[in-house]
Order: C-alpha cells, then structure tokens, then sequence
C-alpha cells in the first residue's frame, strides 16, 4: 500500500501549470521559452549569478548557460 502525500510531486504541480497554459493557447515554443527563462532566473539567485556553479548544476556548459542568457534577455541581477 502506498502512503498518500499531502505535497504534490513537481509532476502533479507542472500538470496544473501546463493544463493552464494549454487552456490559454499558449504555444509550445512559448512555454518552453518561458520556462527556462524562469528556471535559469531561479538557479541565478540561488548561486548568487555564479555561472560557473549555475551551469554545474543546470547540466550545460557556462558558454551555453550565457548564450542562454542573451537569447532568453536575462537581467545580469536577480529579481
């Protein structure tokens, strides 16, 4: 018997997200886009903007991570 959490997993609570976004039309490339705009602004204040320790943990090379950055418009200062 499996014990029943009262927090939702990270899939439960993106399926909420999702349906919402799909419920406004809001195209896949757009989602997506926004989605690592917001993961990549959420790993910056967590490392302090750090971008050798944001793209270790982000899986992706620091040349990656700020061409990322440029693409995606992210402010050099944490929100």
């Amino acid at each position: 018997m499996q014990k029943e959490s009262k927090n939702p997993t990270i899939h439960e609570r993106m399926k909420v997200l999702i349906e919402e976004m799909v419920e406004k039309e809001l195209p896949l490339k757009e989602a997506l886009r926004e989605f690592e705009k917001v993961y990549i602004e959420t790993a910056a204040k967590r490392y302090k903007l750090n971008k050798t320790r944001m793209a270790k943990a982000l899986g992706i090379h620091r040349n990656t991570l700020h061409n990322l950055c440029k693409a995606l418009k992210i402010r050099e200062s944490p929100r």
